[in-house]
């Protein structure tokens, strides 16, 4: 019997090879936008998947997360305007990005799909979107980064916080992997992609965060 060729989640792409293969899950890389995903096979169920999430520790007292977040809250309050408007995409049950984004003057929405599954954020239009550890979960990347790219008003910023495949890591013993929840894998050519993509410019910050800009549109007045 022949196999279709898997189409990458993030371009489509069928062009792909095998990455990596472990005990628990094999790895497939897309030679086109170069994101690592596990194979289709391994994808949780919902139901699974959210009994992994209510696992997690995420407290708004904790300094140490907040240190955590602060990776992506820095560099973005440092792009955006006072009193700017905002969503955090995925924020889990513990909401904290939404909290310092608002200790710093700026009006927050937030989505989860699990935790606060409010659709009605898509309907508007924000100067930033922020997205903390949440992309590497996503089974349709590009489905979901596509519609919030489309609540970004021109000029806007992107940020993500996610845990970069760079080639220093040795993916085998890469912490990252160990979390079935976590199914694709970015590389900073994959952010390069999305980049193209969008027409958008991009910034990548350390090991990982990236900032994506909207370009806005220029109107010839000819």
């Amino acid at each position: 019997m022949i196999q279709s060729p898997l189409s990458c989640p993030l371009c489509s792409s069928h062009i792909s090879a095998p990455f990596h293969q472990d005990a628990n899950r094999s790895y497939i890389k897309c030679s086109v936008c170069k994101l690592v995903f596990a194979h289709p096979r391994y994808l949780l169920s919902r139901e699974v998947e959210f009994s992994r999430y209510e696992y997690h520790q995420n407290d708004l007292e904790d300094p140490g997360y907040r240190a955590f977040l602060d990776k992506l809250f820095s560099p973005m309050i440092q792009r955006i305007k006072p009193l700017s408007t905002g969503l955090d995409f995925g924020s889990g049950p513990g909401p904290l990005l939404k909290l310092m984004f608002q200790e710093a003057g700026h009006k927050m929405s937030i989505y989860d799909t699990f935790y606060a599954p409010d659709p009605s954020v898509f309907e508007k239009q924000y100067d930033f979107i922020t997205i903390s550890e949440t992309v590497e979960h996503l089974h349709r990347p590009l489905d979901e980064l596509d519609r919030l790219w489309a609540c970004l008003i021109p000029g806007g910023y992107l940020g993500v916080m996610t845990g970069i495949l760079h080639d220093s890591i040795n993916f085998s013993d890469w912490h990252y992997i160990r979390d079935d929840t976590h199914v694709v894998f970015f590389t900073p050519g994959s952010f390069e992609w999305l980049a193209q993509h969008w027409e958008s410019s991009l910034e990548l910050l350390g090991d990982r965060v990236v900032i994506f800009r909207k370009i806005p549109n220029i109107v010839n007045s000819k």
